[in-house]
């Protein structure tokens, strides 16, 4: 499938890009190539292969209990706060 001019200003304006009327020949011989490609996908035989869902389909899901917590770390995260007080962020006052 090859595509003009035409087609990629319409392509382009649903997409909201702009493409400069200097590159819709290269822009159109580019899509164009990739559509080739895709195209040469759809010839391979896949009548024996298993459709999956995912790379991982024979895994089971961990799952941890759904408990709230502070994380246990306000010492680590506190380390990083440029103005520590008392457990807390200390923050500039922006109220009078």
């Amino acid at each position: 499938m090859s595509l003009d001019k035409a087609t990629i200003r319409k392509v382009a304006t649903l997409a909201r890009i702009e493409v400069p009327e200097a590159e819709l020949d290269a822009t159109a011989a580019k899509l164009s190539g990739i559509l080739k490609w895709i195209e040469q996908l759809s010839e391979v035989n896949t009548d024996n292969v298993a459709p999956m869902s995912g790379g991982t389909t024979d895994l089971a899901q961990s799952w941890r209990s759904d408990e709230v917590t502070d994380g246990g770390m306000a010492d680590k995260v506190l380390a990083n706060a440029p103005d520590a007080q008392d457990g807390f962020f200390g923050v500039p006052k922006v109220v009078e």
